[in-house]
């Protein structure tokens, strides 16, 4: 079974943080530390993406710095193999987190551009627990005149690990961890659930994605 790139609803969560030319509006003061997060890291991303002075693969470097200081790669690759994980040796788990993670940044690095010009507006938060929090924010495209409401994009904050780091992303009410888990654990089902060539697989898209 052949698992697909993820699905353009996924990647839009994806790129939506990072998307070149987008700029933030939100309140001055935000309400929590995840909202701050998510407020100050999107102005840290901006001024790396529009950074033209820079040669492109000295951005690209910047940006996947960027990139793995926001999110917990680790953990959200260990949550998208599902119950795989449990078979899967301690060598297949690691060289899984390596895969997972440089598929994530040629994803983000090849979908950045394709939503320049949006404006993502912070507009609160809900606390699951005292260390994990949904910030809510709207998507808003300038040149839309169709009158819809603005798509929400939503980032999960979890503060347990010392410093606030992303852990999902969602758009319209889809979680990208929540949809990578079930492709990567119907993948993993059509194929006796070998991780390892799962990880190949990941691989090839990762270099799809960077040759465009």
């Amino acid at each position: 079974m052949r698992l697909s790139p993820i699905p353009r609803r996924a990647v839009l969560a994806m790129a939506v943080t990072l998307a070149g030319g987008m700029a933030l509006s939100a309140p001055a003061l935000a309400a929590n530390p995840a909202e701050q997060f998510v407020q100050d890291n999107i102005h840290t991303g901006l001024e790396i993406l529009n950074n033209k002075g820079l040669p492109a693969d000295q951005r690209r470097t910047q940006f996947e710095s960027f990139l793995l200081g926001l999110t917990d790669m680790k953990r959200i690759a260990d949550f998208t193999l599902g119950q795989y994980r449990r078979s899967a040796s301690p060598a297949e788990v690691a060289a899984f987190e390596v895969a997972f993670q440089n598929y994530a940044v040629a994803v983000y690095q090849s979908y950045f551009a394709k939503y320049a010009g949006q404006t993502l507006k912070v507009t609160g938060s809900q606390a699951r627990t005292p260390d994990d929090f949904i910030v809510a924010t709207q998507l808003i495209d300038p040149n839309d005149n169709s009158g819809q409401q603005p798509l929400e994009v939503d980032f999960r904050v979890r503060t347990d690990t010392g410093k606030p780091v992303v852990v999902d992303f969602s758009v319209a009410g889809i979680w990208l961890a929540l949809e990578e888990r079930d492709q990567f654990t119907a993948f993993l089902g059509q194929n006796n659930g070998n991780v390892r060539t799962l990880i190949a697989h990941l691989s090839d898209l990762a270099k799809q994605f960077r040759t465009g």
